[in-house]
């Protein structure tokens, strides 16, 4: 069973990058998949989720308009596309599933900056 983020890097300001979330072992859509970023020194920030059933999403003010969260069914993943992106943006980027039980995934690096 494990739970991997990938897609991270560096972007200039303004660019873009989508990140995924693939499990393994489990199907992810049976689970609601929070999106974290964390930079050192601060607290974990949730950016994003998405339920399990309906596939209703929610987006924390820092990133609504720009960050988009979606399940690929097909890969057993959600995916985060970021748009518009940010300096601020410049975090480790973690997903998180969660029913009954949370699984976390490692972080993904994603650098900002020109």
């Amino acid at each position: 069973v494990q739970l991997q983020a990938s897609g991270g890097g560096w972007v200039q300001p303004g660019g873009s990058l989508r990140l995924s979330c693939a499990a393994s072992g489990f199907a992810l859509d049976n689970y609601a998949i929070g999106w974290f970023r964390q930079v050192p020194g601060k607290e974990r920030e949730g950016i994003s989720c998405i339920t399990a059933s309906e596939g209703v999403t929610w987006y924390g003010d820092s990133v609504k308009g720009r960050f988009t969260s979606s399940r690929d069914i097909a890969k057993n993943a959600v995916n985060l596309q970021m748009n518009s992106l940010k300096p601020a943006d410049t975090a480790m980027y973690y997903c998180r599933a969660e029913s009954s039980i949370v699984f976390w995934g490692q972080g993904t690096q994603v650098t900002v900056s020109s």
